[in-house]
């Protein structure tokens, strides 16, 4: 099922399979939030922003602006 990293719940896993380059901001990709990797969803912030994440064994936080325009392929 395809969704966006926002959309997933605490412990949930996906796939990064896509995002706009231009909404992403370079710092993310360059700890590893790119096509092809895992996401899991480790916290949400009381407020619903910002997300913290591991990507292939990096924690990450974002913000759900940023979370909203990554697409990610779930199991379920």
């Amino acid at each position: 099922m395809q969704t966006t990293i926002d959309a997933l719940k605490i412990g949930q896993r996906g796939t990064i399979l896509e995002f706009d380059i231009d909404t992403v901001p370079l710092k993310l990709l360059e700890m590893g939030c790119l096509p092809g990797n895992e996401v899991r969803v480790l916290q949400i912030a009381p407020l619903g922003d910002p997300l913290y994440l591991d990507v292939n064994g990096s924690h990450l936080a974002i913000r759900i602006e940023t979370a909203r325009n990554i697409q990610v392929e779930t199991e379920s």
